[in-house]
């Protein structure tokens, strides 16, 4: 019995990875060097930490590095929200075909991942004598990632940030960034016609064949069509790069599929090996 195709709304799916499998309620705090002295982030890879899904967010930051290693889609909630774009794992809800024996098997890993149990918010601090809405980070307590006993320390001894939290600092300014560049990206892609829905009807082989529905792309057709002046727009926006990266991303669909169907030949050759 195989599980169902790719769920249908995308932050839905990122929040599986906030909070894992247990389902439980997250519980943020400000992070801050005297609370969480001592919190340590695990950061081993599979369905216990919530790395099962079948894609996750991604942001035109680091279009430049996904798209060597993951096909690059665009979704909308409810099929009328903001485009948001999103690199596909699996071809079913709970199918990361990247994770293999407690590793991610790719040379770089998507921010939505990388930020582990940390997201950003914003705390109203006066600078210069005026109330500013500053950025901030934050930690959900109940991330199954979070611990006190073993993995990556986010505070020294003397309370400076571990190389571990700058790095997921620097991850987070990137979704950030990426997040408002591809809102105003998408839009202008939506309003030239450059969309188009992408039907992945994929047949894996004689008995297996897998549907992942509410992707949509680039439509190359429409690019080539476009003026001169519209490209020139395009281009000078900085969004031009972003749209031939995500074309160029979709040659990694043959990646996923080839670790498809060579998982599928795996589960076929386990029963006549038990039968032996």
């Amino acid at each position: 019995m195989r599980g169902p195709a790719v769920g249908d709304t995308i932050w839905q799916i990122a929040n599986s990875v906030l909070t894992g499998p247990g389902e439980k309620m997250a519980r943020y705090e400000l992070l801050n060097n005297v609370a969480h002295k001592d919190l340590r982030v695990a950061t081993g890879f599979g369905p216990a930490f919530g790395d099962d899904v079948g894609m996750l967010p991604a942001f035109p930051s680091e279009f430049a590095e996904l798209q060597r290693e993951y096909p690059i889609f665009l979704r909308r909630d409810a099929g009328t929200g903001p485009w948001q774009s999103v690199v596909l794992l699996g071809f079913e809800q709970r199918e990361n075909l990247f994770l293999q024996g407690g590793r991610w098997n790719a040379s770089y890993l998507p921010g939505a991942a990388a930020k582990g149990p940390f997201l950003i918010g914003f705390q109203e601090q006066r600078i210069d004598g005026e109330l500013k809405l500053e950025p901030v980070m934050h930690v959900d307590l109940e991330h199954p990632r979070v611990n006190f006993t073993a993995g990556e320390r986010v505070f020294l001894p003397q309370g400076g940030n571990t190389p571990y939290l700058e790095h997921v600092a620097d991850v987070l300014r990137g979704i950030r960034d990426g997040s408002d560049f591809g809102a105003d990206m998408f839009r202008v892609l939506d309003e030239l016609g450059l969309i188009h829905p992408v039907n992945l009807d994929v047949q894996l082989d004689d008995r297996h064949r897998v549907t992942v529905n509410g992707l949509h792309g680039i439509d190359r057709e429409r690019l080539a069509g476009l003026s001169g002046a519209d490209l020139l727009g395009l281009n000078r926006a900085g969004y031009l790069e972003g749209v031939y990266l995500m074309l160029a991303s979709l040659h990694n669909m043959r990646r996923l599929m080839a670790e498809k169907q060579r998982r599928l030949r795996a589960e076929d050759v386990a029963p006549l090996s038990n039968a032996g």
